[in-house]
């Protein structure tokens, strides 16, 4: 398919404008920076006295921002016009794009407090507003695979060491082990490490051979299973790394050769005008 430029007239200057803006660097640092005041606004609107004081402030505030957010939308949109499905391929835009379709809820009546609760999506455009988030957040679903079966590992060992503990110290310490599901939230506070001594120390007052039990657990489930996480996500930041410079050294899309022609000709154009002037 041949490759053309923004359509003439009014509606290609338009188109024109859009693709210059949204390939300014202010453009991106605006949106980031507007991103960030509507987070720190809706987090100063949760306090009681703030509220009562500057309620109606902050009512405008979050109106002027999803009014920005609307328009920057409509600027990308314009800027890939009329081949909106480039915009929308980009799962990024797509995740923008519902934000923002999701923040037009109504804020009055029944649905005040869901409107008030979907104003914290905004807070989670930041991650496609900062490439080095971009970059963890397909870590991290690049992990979930991995973590899937580290995770099985895992469930395997708190079964084994729930139902042994059952019924090595439910007689014992009937508070943290008289049933199953007791055992494993209780091995589940020794994985966290948090007091998980004073468990072992009850178990120890009535069998000295306790501390294995304990011990064994805690270098299994902290020291060896919560590595594998680490390790899991580790080799996923590589293979998104990996990709990332792949894409960066990737020959240029349709739509970025469309972008940089339609730059070239204005340019171009302008030059002309100053020519003919002189």
């Amino acid at each position: 398919m041949r490759a053309t430029g923004p359509p003439s007239g009014p509606h290609g200057r338009l188109v024109a404008w859009a693709r210059r803006t949204v390939g300014a660097a202010w453009f991106g640092h605006g949106v980031t920076t507007a991103i960030t005041v509507n987070a720190v606004v809706i987090g100063l609107d949760t306090s009681v006295a703030l509220a009562a004081r500057f309620g109606g402030a902050f009512d405008l505030a979050s109106k002027a921002f999803l009014a920005i957010f609307v328009v920057e939308a409509l600027i990308k949109m314009a800027a890939v016009w009329p081949r909106l499905r480039d915009s929308f391929a980009d799962p990024w835009n797509l995740f923008d794009f519902t934000v923002i379709v999701v923040s037009l809820v109504p804020s009055t009546g029944g649905l005040a407090t869901l409107a008030r609760l979907v104003r914290l999506f905004r807070v989670l455009r930041l991650m496609s507003a900062l490439p080095e988030l971009q970059l963890i957040v397909s870590t991290l679903i690049r992990s979930v695979p991995g973590m899937f079966n580290v995770l099985a590992l895992m469930s395997i060992v708190f079964y084994v060491y729930g139902v042994a503990g059952y019924h090595l110290f439910r007689e014992l310490d009937p508070d943290h082990w008289r049933t199953l599901g007791i055992s494993l939230l209780s091995l589940f506070r020794i994985a966290t490490l948090e007091d998980w001594t004073d468990i072992m120390y009850a178990a120890l007052e009535h069998h000295w051979w306790a501390w294995v039990y304990f011990v064994s657990f805690v270098v299994v489930e902290t020291f060896v299973v919560l590595n594998l996480f680490v390790a899991v996500v580790i080799n996923s930041l590589e293979e998104a790394k990996h990709d990332r410079k792949q894409e960066i050294a990737a020959p240029p899309t349709r739509a970025q050769l469309v972008a940089e022609l339609s730059r070239t000709r204005e340019a171009l154009g302008r030059l002309q005008e100053r020519l003919d002037r002189t």
